[in-house]
């Protein structure tokens, strides 16, 4: 059996595998809540991440006992900065973290924009963990003199369970300092930007051994010390990895707390405007495409704490489905932290359009449920204009969990989507890649062949109406950045 560990942004999930892929065991523990002193401000602890993972991890373990091998994931981007003892020096600025935009403008003055997507196949966003590495550089020195070595959040965990700095190509990818074409750091991007080599960790491909489980990291746990730890990938490659998303022309669309549509390239395939990211995939020798919207299932979790919050999700989408396809003209747009793909703007604002004296609380669920699946068909307009092929669409996160919610992204999509059996997410997958560490499988595509079933395909109903719906709902971001900018 296998071990898959996630460390998202709401909490940790720890997930066991066996060779057959059924879920042995599945537990989570929540993370306090994202701390955000200012607009567009985003920080976690790290230790609560560790705390969160002691427990999940600490809680199969009693119920499996032991395990062959581990795997890692987590939320992507997050900086987490530590001293040379491995002390954190500060919260960690997360990926939806939004306050580094004259960063990126430094970036690319300094670089060229076009130059750094050609070195890192990227253009700077405040998304990525060197723009936030920058703003300590420049707000917080006294903390930035300090730092010796920094990683990403499932990385910290790593560092925890093991004593070991390491991190995988696909989560490196997220970083704007790896040479994505060549799988290694990018020497010339450090150097412009000041960050010393030094700081990064050793580089290993997703299902390699790079790490065991230390004596401290067993005593927390319970995984037997001595026990391999696999590079593991950032929550997209892993999750990818766990809906069997390898081949070119197979696509996920996963809405968790962001959303995020994923397409396996052979080779790096370059969007020269940036608005797609192009990464490492978590299998050796394979790369990815995707779009991400910010504000997902964050939308949903919004809506509910601010205006129902004695309201179950369950019992929110059963008004929804009351309503009818198009939310009789009610739009959202999903833009809580800014957006990413297509917009990159930091500064976009999320807004209500269309309300009447009709308009019931059922619409307003509808609405942000289809705003959120528009703004996914972004990623797949321009899929379509940079010749990418969509042959087969899986969905993950809560966009699969919920028969609505799958309904309409078919609809939205205006294509046929793919629920599979087990959908653990990105800790399904990391512990896919912990047991081809171990050589359970030949290699990642066998893992996921042995593993990964389709159990339902949802045809589109309502393609024409929602088609119609998402033209209009293109049309309301030019109008929302013309509001308060001069």
């Amino acid at each position: 059996m296998f071990l898959g560990v996630d460390v998202g942004t709401g909490g940790t999930r720890a997930v066991v595998v066996d060779r057959t892929g059924r879920v042995v065991a599945s537990e989570a523990a929540e993370h306090r809540a994202i701390h955000s002193s200012h607009v567009g401000w985003a920080e976690q602890d790290p230790e609560d991440w560790w705390r969160a993972a002691q427990a999940a991890i600490g809680s199969v373990m009693t119920q499996v006992g032991d395990v062959e091998a581990v795997g890692l994931t987590g939320q992507m981007h997050g900086c987490v900065m530590l001293d040379g003892d491995g002390q954190v020096l500060r919260p960690a600025l997360i990926w939806c973290d939004q306050r580094t935009q004259p960063e990126c403008d430094w970036l690319e003055a300094t670089i060229g924009r076009e130059k750094l997507i050609e070195l890192v196949s990227n253009p700077a966003l405040p998304n990525f963990t060197l723009t936030k590495l920058l703003w300590v550089k420049e707000h917080q020195p006294h903390i930035f003199a300090r730092i010796r070595h920094v990683l990403c959040p499932k990385d910290f965990v790593r560092l925890r369970l093991t004593g070991e700095y390491a991190m995988d190509m696909q989560e490196a990818s997220g970083t704007l300092l790896l040479d994505v074409s060549h799988r290694r750091w990018s020497t010339e991007v450090a150097e412009a930007a000041g960050i010393p080599l030094a700081w990064l960790p050793k580089l290993a491909e997703g299902p390699e051994i790079c790490a065991r489980i230390s004596s401290a990291g067993a005593e927390a746990t319970g995984i037997k010390a001595g026990t391999p730890v696999v590079a593991g990938a950032g929550d997209q490659g892993a999750g990818a990895v766990g809906m069997g998303v390898l081949q070119p022309g197979m696509v996920s669309a996963t809405i968790g707390t962001s959303g995020v549509v994923f397409a396996a390239t052979a080779e790096p395939t370059l969007d020269k405007l940036g608005r797609l990211h192009t990464f490492c995939h978590a299998a050796p020798g394979v790369w990815h495409v995707m779009g991400v919207t910010n504000g997902a299932g964050l939308s949903l979790r919004w809506l509910r704490d601010t205006f129902t919050p004695g309201l179950s999700y369950n019992e929110m989408t059963a008004e929804a489905a009351e309503v009818a396809p198009g939310s009789d003209g009610l739009i959202w747009t999903p833009y809580l932290f800014g957006e990413r793909t297509p917009h990159l703007d930091a500064q976009a604002r999320a807004a209500f359009v269309g309300i009447t004296a009709s308009t019931t609380r059922g619409h307003f669920v509808r609405a942000v449920m289809e705003g959120v699946a528009f703004s996914l068909r972004d990623t797949f307009t321009l899929f379509d204009d940079l010749k990418i092929p969509v042959t087969e669409i899986r969905l993950g996160g809560g966009g699969a969990r919920g028969a609505l919610w799958r309904q309409i992204q078919a609809d939205v999509y205006g294509r046929p989507v793919e629920r599979l059996e087990a959908e653990e997410g990105g800790a399904f997958g990391a512990a896919l890649l912990a047991g081809t560490g171990v050589a359970a499988w030949p290699d990642v595509a066998a893992a996921c062949a042995s593993t990964i079933r389709v159990a339902e395909v949802i045809e589109p109903r309502h393609a024409t109406q929602m088609d119609a719906a998402y033209r209009e709902y293109r049309k309301v971001y030019p109008a929302l950045r013309a509001i308060g900018r001069q």
